[in-house]
Protein backbone atom coordinates (compact mmCIF):
# COMPACT_ATOMS: atom_id res chain seq x y z
CA UNK A 1 0.00 0.00 0.00
CA UNK A 2 2.69 2.65 0.79
CA UNK A 3 6.19 2.64 -0.74
CA UNK A 4 9.26 4.50 -0.58
CA UNK A 5 11.09 5.10 -3.66
CA UNK A 6 14.80 5.25 -2.90
CA UNK A 7 17.19 7.39 -5.46
CA UNK A 8 20.82 7.77 -5.41
CA UNK A 9 23.40 6.72 -3.48
CA UNK A 10 26.66 3.95 -5.32
CA UNK A 11 30.28 4.31 -5.65
CA UNK A 12 31.00 7.65 -3.85
CA UNK A 13 35.04 9.09 -4.22
CA UNK A 14 36.36 9.68 -0.60
CA UNK A 15 35.95 13.51 0.39
CA UNK A 16 33.21 14.03 -2.12
CA UNK A 17 29.37 14.46 -1.59
CA UNK A 18 26.19 11.61 -1.25
CA UNK A 19 23.45 12.58 -2.35
CA UNK A 20 20.04 10.36 -1.45
CA UNK A 21 16.75 10.94 -2.05
CA UNK A 22 13.17 9.00 -1.35
CA UNK A 23 9.10 9.95 -2.42
CA UNK A 24 6.58 7.85 -0.69
CA UNK A 25 4.09 6.18 -2.94
CA UNK A 26 0.59 4.39 -2.52
CA UNK A 27 -2.44 4.91 -0.15
CA UNK A 28 -1.35 7.73 1.94
CA UNK A 29 -3.68 9.98 4.20
CA UNK A 30 -0.44 11.90 5.47
CA UNK A 31 3.10 11.54 6.06
CA UNK A 32 3.67 12.16 9.54
CA UNK A 33 8.20 11.91 9.09
CA UNK A 34 10.26 10.70 7.03
CA UNK A 35 13.81 10.70 7.13
CA UNK A 36 16.67 8.23 6.45
CA UNK A 37 18.93 5.35 8.32
CA UNK A 38 21.96 3.55 7.22
CA UNK A 39 23.63 -0.16 8.41
CA UNK A 40 27.51 0.06 8.61
CA UNK A 41 29.81 -2.89 8.80
CA UNK A 42 30.14 -3.98 12.23
CA UNK A 43 27.38 -1.92 13.72
CA UNK A 44 23.89 -1.00 14.20
CA UNK A 45 21.23 0.57 12.17
CA UNK A 46 21.49 3.84 13.07
CA UNK A 47 19.68 7.49 12.42
CA UNK A 48 21.11 9.64 9.76
CA UNK A 49 18.89 12.17 9.70
CA UNK A 50 15.20 13.11 10.01
CA UNK A 51 12.03 15.62 10.08
CA UNK A 52 8.87 14.11 12.49
CA UNK A 53 5.85 16.80 12.04
CA UNK A 54 6.48 19.95 13.60
CA UNK A 55 9.52 19.07 15.26
CA UNK A 56 13.14 20.19 14.55
CA UNK A 57 15.17 17.86 11.95
CA UNK A 58 17.32 15.21 14.02
CA UNK A 59 20.52 15.02 12.95
CA UNK A 60 23.02 12.19 13.92
CA UNK A 61 26.24 13.26 15.34
CA UNK A 62 28.81 12.41 12.46
CA UNK A 63 26.77 14.04 10.24
CA UNK A 64 27.05 17.37 12.12
CA UNK A 65 28.60 20.18 9.61
CA UNK A 66 28.41 18.05 6.21
CA UNK A 67 24.77 17.19 5.78
CA UNK A 68 21.83 19.13 3.99
CA UNK A 69 18.15 17.58 4.97
CA UNK A 70 15.11 19.05 2.99
CA UNK A 71 11.85 17.35 3.52
CA UNK A 72 8.82 18.87 0.95
CA UNK A 73 6.17 18.17 2.79
CA UNK A 74 3.50 18.47 -0.83
CA UNK A 75 5.85 16.12 -2.48
CA UNK A 76 6.27 13.65 0.35
CA UNK A 77 9.84 13.69 0.01
CA UNK A 78 13.01 14.01 1.68
CA UNK A 79 16.49 14.90 -0.27
CA UNK A 80 19.73 14.05 1.34
CA UNK A 81 23.17 15.31 0.97
CA UNK A 82 26.38 14.69 2.65
CA UNK A 83 29.07 16.44 1.89
CA UNK A 84 33.29 15.04 2.60
CA UNK A 85 32.43 11.71 2.31
CA UNK A 86 34.54 9.22 4.45
CA UNK A 87 35.47 5.10 4.43
CA UNK A 88 33.14 5.12 7.73
CA UNK A 89 29.87 6.04 5.51
CA UNK A 90 30.25 3.31 3.90
CA UNK A 91 26.96 0.69 4.32
CA UNK A 92 23.15 0.55 3.36
CA UNK A 93 21.11 3.65 3.58
CA UNK A 94 17.36 3.25 3.89
CA UNK A 95 14.51 5.54 3.57
CA UNK A 96 12.22 5.36 6.61
CA UNK A 97 8.71 7.17 6.47
CA UNK A 98 5.90 7.37 9.46
CA UNK A 99 2.67 7.36 7.54
CA UNK A 100 -0.90 7.33 8.12
CA UNK A 101 -2.54 5.03 5.41
CA UNK A 102 -5.76 5.80 4.03
CA UNK A 103 -7.69 7.52 1.35
CA UNK A 104 -9.87 10.20 2.82
CA UNK A 105 -8.57 9.57 6.59
CA UNK A 106 -6.29 7.54 8.81
CA UNK A 107 -7.09 4.21 8.95
CA UNK A 108 -4.04 2.95 10.53
CA UNK A 109 -0.50 4.18 10.73
CA UNK A 110 2.88 2.56 10.43
CA UNK A 111 6.08 2.64 9.94
CA UNK A 112 7.85 1.69 6.28
CA UNK A 113 11.05 1.36 5.01
CA UNK A 114 13.01 1.67 1.14
CA UNK A 115 14.96 -1.48 0.42
CA UNK A 116 17.76 0.14 0.53
CA UNK A 117 20.76 1.83 -1.55
CA UNK A 118 24.19 0.71 -1.05
CA UNK A 119 26.79 3.25 -0.47
CA UNK A 120 30.61 2.20 -1.60
CA UNK A 121 33.60 4.89 -1.17
CA UNK A 122 36.32 4.39 -3.06
CA UNK A 123 39.28 5.84 -1.66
Amino acid sequence: QVQLVESGGGLVQAGDSLTLSCAAEGIIFRVNGMGWYRQVPGKQRELVAREINERPTEYAEFTWGRISFRRDRNKRRVDLEMNNIRAEDAGVYYCWADVSVGQTAEDYRSDFEGQGTQVTVAS
